[in-house]
């Protein structure tokens, strides 16, 4: 499976699981699992998981180019500084975050537990073929910073 690694750009493997987040949501008339929560409570959730997740996918870019580094998740070798302030005080991936937590809006949106089961898998997928083999290309470009980084800041949250 390591030819999966660092392939597909992160917003697009979200648009990926945003799309069959949807598709597993209405796969039959009838068999539609619905979240326990008030269509009201739901849409509460959405928001605050949109903003949320906007906030830190942008705060994570913007922290980026105040450093004046890639944020090429294709290609992490030309990244040029190991970003550590800002929201990558909190998360060591806060656009990732922003990702996850956008898809979470989504599945508030769609008031489904199909979709909220997909989470797990969306984490695992990024951890996996992304995260991991960035974090790599970044013990090799800053041994002396990157441990100690990763050991203080959490991968996600």
């Amino acid at each position: 499976m390591k030819w999966l690694e660092l392939k597909i750009p992160p917003v697009v493997v979200t648009f990926l699981f945003g799309f069959l987040m949807w598709a597993v949501t209405y796969p039959v008339k009838g068999t539609l699992l619905i979240l326990p929560i008030s269509p009201k409570a739901a849409m509460a959730l959405t928001g605050a998981c949109l903003l949320l997740g906007a906030a830190f996918a942008l705060s994570g870019v913007v922290s980026f180019r105040l450093a004046k580094t890639s944020s090429n998740p294709l290609d992490p070798q030309k990244v040029s500084s190991l970003v550590q302030s800002g929201v990558y005080r909190i998360s060591r991936n806060p656009m990732y975050l922003g990702f996850a937590l956008l898809l979470l809006a989504w599945a508030f949106f769609l008031q489904s537990v199909l979709a909220i089961f997909l989470m797990p898998v969306f984490v695992a997928y990024l951890t996996m073929f992304q995260i991991k083999p960035e974090e790599l290309a970044l013990y090799a470009l800053f041994p002396e910073i990157f441990p100690a980084y990763s050991q203080k800041v959490r991968r996600w949250i």
